[in-house]
């Protein structure tokens, strides 16, 4: 339901009139809400820029959310909605405190016997019902962009790249390897050889619970990209239940070394090295 040109001239008037008070009660209402977790003064602050971005849009003849007058309006409702999606509150919170608007205007109505008065409410909860859900999806929106950015740091930070020995780096993968994770992996581990100058790359997958077709075409891959770099690849990890996995789909490494654990890789890229490991032995006192 849109507003009508009166309509929404009584309403910027109503707005204007009862600035204050209708701003006391509305930060009241919306703070009971949020359970103390955000200042009276601060309630107290976004509840008076929306009340003057409600007032402004209704004295601009604005009859519905989405006209052009109502613009400074929706980007007010965005950035309150991005703020309190930063801030950890939830999506009904953030709503539900556009809501409370409602009835504060009630309370400063009072009585809404007579028939225009009744009529001017009833559109206006309208539209704030319309504003409500328009924060409710600026809120969602903003808080699907932060989970995203969130799991890409973490999927950064899960695919480390590490300098074992001079000329030598690993990848110690935990977890599944998906396509998304693969495609980083491999960006990390080049990146690494470009800045190391280091001939050799281990890649360790005794993190890696099972080995399936796409996790080992995703390995192959990467090995692929790292010989192109001219760096030689190592698979560690290779478990007995993952080595009949692999027997069993039928998997081909070619001539790619595979060991059974870190160490074994590390030793065995030594002896490329021309490096010859020697066990310590302990002396008794």
């Amino acid at each position: 339901m849109a507003l009508g040109p009166d309509e929404a001239g009584r309403l910027a008037d109503l707005l204007k009139e009862h600035g204050d008070g209708l701003v006391a009660q509305w930060a009241e209402l919306a703070g009971a809400n949020l359970q103390g977790r955000m200042s009276r003064p601060e309630l107290e602050r976004q509840t008076r820029d929306l009340q003057k971005g409600f007032q402004q849009a209704f004295a601009g003849g604005a009859r519905d959310l989405t006209d052009e007058e109502a613009g400074e309006l929706r980007a007010q409702l965005s950035e309150l909605s991005s703020n309190r999606a930063r801030q950890g509150f939830s999506a009904n919170e953030t709503a539900v405190s556009v809501f409370a608007l409602k009835d504060a205007v009630l309370g400063v109505i009072g009585d809404t016997s007579d028939a225009q008065t009744l009529r001017d409410f009833v559109a206006f909860s309208a539209f704030v019902d319309r504003a409500a859900l328009f924060t409710f999806d600026a809120y969602v929106r903003v808080r699907e962009a932060l989970i995203a950015d969130q799991a890409e740091q973490l999927l950064e930070l899960s695919t480390p790249v590490v300098k074992l020995w001079e000329g030598v780096v690993a990848v110690p993968l935990v977890g599944t390897l998906d396509s998304a994770r693969a495609q980083v992996v491999m960006e990390r581990l080049l990146q690494t050889l470009v800045d190391t100058g280091s001939p050799y790359a281990i890649i360790d997958i005794t993190g890696v619970p099972a080995v399936d077709t796409q996790v080992a075409q995703h390995i192959l891959k990467t090995v692929v990209a790292a010989r192109l770099m001219g760096a030689d690849c190592i698979i560690s990890g290779i478990r007995p239940q993952i080595a009949q996995t692999i027997v069993a789909l039928g998997i081909e490494f070619g001539d790619i070394a595979t060991k059974a654990s870190l160490a074994d890789a590390l030793r065995y890229v030594l002896g490329q090295k021309s490096y010859k490991v020697v066990t310590a032995k302990r002396t008794e006192r």
